[in-house]
């Protein structure tokens, strides 16, 4: 999978390679589809989120991952001349220029899952928003600020769905699927600079459709992807 060379930004071809080896897969296949315009911000918007899950699924305390969450929360809200040099995600995420009080948001929808358990359907709701918030600044990024609104509703959806995925306990699950059932799943034509958002919420839609988590898709919904990817839709 090739992405555009970024070295004239200050980002490295390596860099970005790191970055998006380090994505879920779904995410991974989903960038495929974006147009080179704005393949940045939407790596840098898919490696954040998949660095702050990553933060809690790897602290062995709630405390930990708060402190390494409050980290990111106080350099995302610096301007971006003032973030330290040498991290190939901050030099990636200087693309959310203008759009950084997204990310913090992101970072506060993270953090609400580090209450202690079982998790309320709240917290799980507030991580949702904050993803699909982040879609709709991506949104205003692309140059579609008309498609913002929507964004948010594509973004939240799929955001439950992947939550529901990741959720072990069967109560936590259910108030996940709760969620997820009040979810309007109809699929509306995006921008193809929201190519990779379009995949992603149709892939989901297809899942709850079917009853089964997103993350254990079969292979024929790599057809599903592929005409998602191609057509929007």
């Amino acid at each position: 999978m090739k992405l555009p060379h970024f070295a004239a930004s200050g980002v490295e071809l390596a860099d970005t390679e790191h970055l998006l080896e380090g994505l879920p897969a779904l995410q991974r296949l989903a960038l495929t589809y974006c147009p080179r315009l704005v393949t940045k911000p939407t790596l840098a918007l898919f490696a954040l989120d998949t660095r702050l899950a990553s933060l809690l699924r790897n602290s062995s305390e709630p405390m930990l991952a708060q402190l390494r969450l409050a980290w990111w929360r106080e350099t995302l809200d610096c301007d971006a001349s003032q973030w330290p040099e040498g991290e190939p995600l901050l030099g990636i995420l200087r693309s959310w220029r203008g759009e950084q009080q997204a990310l913090v948001s992101l970072v506060d929808g993270w953090e609400a899952l580090c209450a202690e358990p079982p998790l309320q359907q709240s917290a799980i709701e507030v991580l949702a928003t904050a993803r699909g918030t982040a879609f709709a600044a991506l949104a205003r990024l692309a140059d579609v600020p008309q498609a913002s609104e929507t964004a948010l509703r594509l973004g939240r959806a799929w955001a439950l769905a992947d939550i529901a995925s990741k959720l072990t306990d069967p109560g936590e699950k259910g108030q996940a699927i709760a969620l997820i059932e009040t979810q309007d799943w109809r699929r509306v034509g995006l921008s193809r600079k929201l190519r990779p958002l379009a995949v992603l919420h149709g892939l989901a839609a297809r899942s709850v459709k079917r009853g089964e988590d997103i993350g254990q898709a079969g292979p024929f919904a790599l057809a599903t992807a592929i005409r998602l990817g191609l057509l929007g839709r």
